[in-house]
């Protein structure tokens, strides 16, 4: 589409958290048979149509303008009444130089383009006849919720609102003015239409109250305690008897203080912004939430309002992300490993609102890393390509003229406060992009994002050592493991890095060899080889089958060897020491390596050590999150940080992988085997993963007699198999499309 509109705001002058509130009325007469209503903003814009808002929530999506903007599309035809109708929008800019904002300049902008089969058109367009209001309900230049500056307190004043501002000839009482062309010019921001869905709300869920013993009249506050059960990402709405002039205030938080009150924070962090606020106008019932932040929280603490709320639907909280399709599933005989799922499912949904973030509430940034450990999960049960190429996109948006990439993106990188990077973390695109392409088959990704990885990768080539061959310490923030992790940065050269290194550079050549690229092929071959037999001569340890964490450490983490062999970097004569000696460590890895530990153990013959660390309940694991009672997953291990990080739900995946046995055999999941594990504690275990070709489902289920009970779902598109182990029997059997049911 071919945008002619202009971008407009209610004055020229910048200001952080700002809105602005569009209208315009047109005559619609005429028998349209298309309508289709084009609009965008920066940051976020609602707009309706005679009073009817029009698509979900967090539009457009985040992005770096100056590179893209997104705007999104709707076909309101059905929406036109004949006569005068009316459009308004209400829009909100953020700036702030926030973590994970790109500032931009304050803009709406929009067409509606409507056209008959008689050859009939029309253009409404964003323009300087727009009104804007003089004074808007919501308060300019809030405070944001933290240093981060990630999203603002919004402060609504029901008192200036007009309901029939939204309505054609509605003759509303607010004060306005003509709009003013935006400091962007037409054509200074790419215009993209997005791709990835809308915010939508899952649910809005009961809360329950909870007993504050100071009495209802604490402080003067009067405060009341809510808790929804567990932790989601969304906001609170109310509907409530009006007190004209009483001010609202709705607190969040994970947790609660000694004295049962909300406490003052953002996860780990002190924050006295954590909050919304709303003052009512006097109506008999006034509705109301929060519509340009989203918040994760468990518990929230009205205060200012006398009046006890008891009622079911008085408060409740909307549940929002993303609208990617959910198709997957798992389930076993034991309750626990059943919890484990869900908790992974629910934490997972708590952070796709707009982006894949790695929590929520405390940073709602996009990183490569977390991205790609979501994909896990994301990629065998959500149709989440398009929010998982969102990532390559902006990160490629994002790249620096040497080829590294900000710490997270969108972000305003040049600000002091986020000037950060994370070497390993660059490395994870590679990962990331072939994840994408083996979920897909579509090369086309690999022809979009192939020069931005090579262009990472040979920056990380470029500074190998001449003494070495390794790749040393560089600029920014080395993380071989994470949280809280005990692999040894001790020297220059962290095997980690050379080891992630060596999974892109391969990488880079198969992608160029799929794509033609012969020369470019033979070169990252080469290089993978001879970096390969670099690592072994400086971090190899001999005498104990190991890598070594780092060149001046003599510790041999498990994690260090259990990446190494599962990215293929041990020579076979020492694959079999190696993997006895990760199996038979104590579990040291934290959330970013305990990955490849555990795919590393299923994919080696040792599933049972495998599936005991997926079962553990005792600390440290995931299993002792659920013993907690946790309902998402924690960024780590320790009680101490977030509580909704996704990057730690990669659990669900392995279950559906490895124990139910489902796995891709070709890219695109053209082919498939059934390959499951039976371990002693489960008399069944089933599971749906989301492909490109259909559902496809599994389940087994143990007979007295031993004998094993299947049943499979295979989508037309696939060519599956079954390969079992069973009794000392290998059993190879080829599945048929539909459904099957039988014994072995």
């Amino acid at each position: 589409m071919e945008w002619t509109s202009e971008w407009i705001w209610r004055s020229q002058r910048v200001r952080k958290n700002d809105f602005s509130y569009f209208r315009k009325e047109f005559n619609g007469n005429g028998n349209w048979d298309s309508a289709r209503l084009y609009v965008s903003g920066h940051h976020y814009v609602q707009v309706y149509l005679n009073g009817e808002k029009l698509g979900g929530y967090g539009t457009p999506a985040p992005t770096d303008p100056w590179k893209k903007k997104f705007f999104t599309e709707y076909e309101v035809s059905n929406q036109l009444v004949v006569g005068t109708n009316c459009i308004t929008a209400d829009a909100h800019y953020l700036g702030g130089e926030g973590q994970n904002v790109v500032n931009g300049l304050p803009g709406f902008r929009l067409e509606l383009h409507l056209s008959s089969i008689n050859g009939k058109t029309m253009v409404i367009k964003s323009d300087t006849s727009w009104d804007t209001l003089v004074e808007m309900p919501h308060r300019i230049g809030a405070p944001y919720q933290q240093n981060r500056r990630i999203s603002a307190i919004e402060d609504y004043d029901a008192r200036v609102w007009d309901e029939t501002w939204r309505y054609a000839n509605g003759n509303h009482s607010m004060k306005t003015a003509k709009a003013k062309k935006a400091k962007i010019s037409r054509d200074d921001w790419p215009m993209v239409l997005q791709t990835i869905p809308e915010g939508t709300i899952e649910e809005e869920i009961a809360l329950t109250k909870l007993d504050l013993h100071g009495g209802m009249e604490e402080q003067g506050e009067f405060p009341q305690v809510f808790d929804v059960g567990r932790i989601v990402s969304g906001w609170p709405k109310l509907k409530l008897k009006g007190i004209e002039g009483m001010t609202l205030r709705l607190r969040y938080s994970e947790n609660l203080d000694a004295g049962g009150r909300v406490d003052h924070n953002v996860t780990n962090e002190k924050s006295e912004h954590y909050y919304d606020q709303y003052t009512m106008r006097g109506d008999k019932v006034e509705t109301w939430q929060p519509n340009f932040s989203y918040k994760a929280f468990r518990y929230v603490e009205v205060t200012g309002y006398p009046i006890s709320i008891e009622s079911a639907n008085e408060l409740t909280v909307c549940l929002a992300h993303t609208a990617i399709e959910y198709a997957g599933s798992f389930r076993c005989s034991d309750e626990h490993l059943n919890e484990l799922y869900d908790a992974c499912i629910r934490t997972q949904k708590n952070n796709t609102l707009g982006q894949t973030v790695d929590c929520p509430h405390r940073e709602q940034a996009q990183y490569i890393a977390d991205t790609d450990l979501q994909a896990e999960t994301l990629l065998y049960n959500f149709n989440a390509l398009s929010i998982l190429e969102k990532t390559l996109s902006d990160f490629a948006d994002s790249q620096l003229p040497d080829g590294t990439f900000p710490f997270n993106a969108p972000s305003t990188y040049e600000h002091p406060d986020f000037n950060i990077q994370i070497p390993e973390w660059d490395l994870h695109y590679a990962t990331l992009l072939w994840k994408l392409y083996a979920a897909s088959g579509d090369l086309s990704l690999l022809k979009t994002y192939y020069k931005p990885l090579c262009r990472m990768v040979d920056y990380f080539i470029s500074k190998l050592d001449q003494a070495t061959g390794l790749v040393p310490l560089d600029k920014g923030w080395h993380i071989s493991d994470w949280p809280y992790p005990s692999v040894e940065h001790e020297g220059d050269f962290l095997a980690v890095q050379q080891i992630k290194l060596l999974q892109a550079i391969r990488i880079a050549g198969n992608i160029a060899d799929l794509l033609g690229e012969r020369e470019e092929h033979k070169k990252y071959v080469e290089q993978a080889q001879t970096l390969n037999e670099n690592m072994y001569k400086h971090l190899f340890h001999s005498e104990r089958g190991a890598f070594r964490d780092s060149t001046n450490s003599n510790n041999t983490h498990q994690g260090v060897t259990a990446i190494a062999l599962y990215a293929d970097a041990l020579r076979e004569e020492d694959r079999e020491r190696a993997i006895a000696y990760v199996a038979e460590k104590q579990w040291e890895c934290r959330t970013v390596l305990s990955l490849p530990l555990l795919q590393m153990l299923f994919e080696n013959n040792r599933e049972k050590e495998a599936f005991a660390l997926l079962d553990r309940r005792e600390y440290p694991g995931w299993g002792y999150m659920i013993e907690q009672g946790a309902k998402t997953m924690w960024e780590g291990w320790e009680d101490i940080e977030s509580h909704s990080h996704a990057w730690n739900g990669y659990p669900a995946r392995l279950l559906q992988q490895y124990v139910v046995g489902i796995h891709a055999d070709a890219p695109g999941f053209k082919k498939a085997v059934i390959r499951p594990f039976f371990p002693d504690t489960l008399s069944f275990a089933e599971a749906t993963v989301w492909t490109v070709q259909g559902h496809l489902f599994a389940r087994w289920e143990k007979s007295n007699d031993g004998t094993i009970r299947f049943k499979t779902t295979i989508p037309a598109g696939i060519d599956a198999r079954l390969e079992v182990r069973l009794q000392g029997r290998d059993i190879l059997m080829k599945l048929e499309s539909g459904e099957l049911d039988f014994v072995l």
